[in-house]
Formats: structure tokens, sequence, C-alpha cells
């Protein structure tokens, strides 16, 4: 059985508060977007096994959320047959597209349709914010507004239907210490349901606040944004804690190279 895990990017990022527990309260509307890695699960009788190919994955295998999503559905049902796993890796890692939150959530998601679970969604969001803290949101996987540590999922009124998305990956490495180290904790002055109901707040209301912490110390990806706008995007930001920046254009996106990271895609959704 084959899944086709997809990325992510965030309209606006706020870090509104910290957590006793270690953690960051946010607040963002995700959206999910067309790049995709591939995923296989098929039955083995003798032993586990998971192997991948495409971009490098850092780390030991063990450590991986898709395997970690084995074992966490394997608490609860120990009955589980072993399974052999193959992740090609498309999505760039560590770039705030939220690539491997994703993997976890279609790994849950597959094994629910490979072992006839019969897990309703509710039930799969539970085990997926036990992964990590974007992982949930990629259950439903359509545009929410997500809260508390990221697991808090909320359905929003979000048409973004023949929006053009321009994505540019420059491929920086940011590691979350250096996303935290310069971020103050505020509470947004609008409502975020209400920023995203007129496209013309965007611009300056719909922020990530990574971006001040993180632009000064990359002025390069500061640029990105920069020349997304100069190309007509109406909307432009980080993604996530970066380093990936998108543009979302009404009209046919046009060719922005950025050397060899970049992705466009002619349609949003």
């Amino acid at each position: 059985m084959i899944s086709f895990p997809n990325a992510k990017i965030n309209l606006g990022l706020h870090i509104t508060a910290k957590r006793k527990d270690g953690y960051h309260e946010i607040e963002s509307c995700m959206i999910p977007i067309p790049l995709m890695d591939a995923l296989e699960m098929i039955i083995n009788t003798k032993k586990t096994s998971f192997e991948t190919t495409g971009l490098k994955i850092y780390g030991e295998s063990q450590d991986n959320l898709i395997l970690k999503a084995f074992q966490l559905l394997r608490k609860d049902f120990p009955n589980l047959p072993h399974v052999s796993i193959h992740l090609h890796k498309n999505i760039p890692i560590g770039a705030g597209l939220g690539g491997g939150s994703a993997d976890a959530a279609f790994a849950l998601k597959l094994m629910n349709n490979l072992f006839d679970l019969i897990l309703d969604d509710f039930f799969l969001e539970e085990y997926a914010s036990q992964l990590g803290s974007d992982c949930s949101f990629f259950i439903g996987n359509m545009p929410k507004i997500v809260r508390g540590r990221g697991e808090m999922l909320i359905p929003v009124d979000l048409d973004l239907s023949g929006t053009h998305l321009v994505l540019i990956n420059p491929g920086i490495h940011i590691s979350t210490k250096e996303a935290y180290a310069g971020v103050t904790p505020t509470i947004p002055k609008s409502k975020l349901e209400d920023v995203l109901k007129d496209k013309n707040r965007w611009k300056n209301e719909l922020v990530n606040d990574f971006e001040t912490s993180i632009f000064p110390n990359h002025p390069e990806i500061a640029r990105i944004k920069e020349r997304l706008y100069e190309n007509g995007a109406y909307y432009a930001a980080m993604s996530g804690s970066g380093s990936s920046v998108f543009g979302l254009f009404e009209e046919k996106a046009p060719s922005i190279e950025w050397e060899d990271r970049y992705f466009k895609f002619e349609k949003l959704l």
C-alpha cells in the first residue's frame, strides 16, 4: 500500500506564550501544498524493516517518526504484523515544510487502512499529537488554524483555489534553538480569523514571528521574500521556522530562479 505525504506552508505564525512543559504556544494557519514524499508499506511476516531513497535523511533510522508511529500503534494493537517500509524523500528536510510530520501522520493513516483498524480521524489525531506538534494537522490535511503547540485544530473558511505558488528553499538549516532565540512571545493585536478574511491585510498583518530573529542572521532569506514581492506576489513569507520562503500569486506565477533550490506549482489547490 502506498501514500503520498505532502508538505505544508504557514499563513502567519505567532509565538504567543512559553509553556511550563518547555514548548511554546503558537497560532498559525496551515495549508497543504502539492510537494510530496512517497511512502510504501507492506506486511512482512518476518521482521519490520525501514529503508529510504531520495533526499538524505540524517540521524538513526530508529528515530524516524514513521517507525515511532508504527511502535505507537503497536502499544495499543500488540498483534499488528511486521511491515516493510520504504520512504522516498522529496520534501526538503528541516525546511519549515512539515515533511517529517506529514510522513508520520500519513503512516498512521496508511496503517489504519492496511490493518483495518477503523480508527476515525479523532483518534488518529490523538496518536499524531504524541509524535510531534505539526503531525495532527496532516490527518485531516486541509486548511486549519492551529493553536496550542500545534495540536489544537480549528476549521477555517479559506478558499485558495486557483492561487499560484512559488516555493524557494535556500538550503539553509535553521535549528529550533536558533529560531526561538530571538522571539519574544506576544499576543497578536488582530484576530487571525479576521485577518484571513481580507487578503489586503495579509502582507502587513499575517506575519511569521520567526522572521524577526532569523532574517538578521540570514539576510539572503529576507532577500528571497523581497524578491517574491517585487515579482508580484500578493503575499510572501517564510514557512514555519524556515528556511523555505513562499509567494502566493493571483495570476500565473513568474519564473523566479533561485539557483537549483526552486519549486513552482501552477496551482496551489
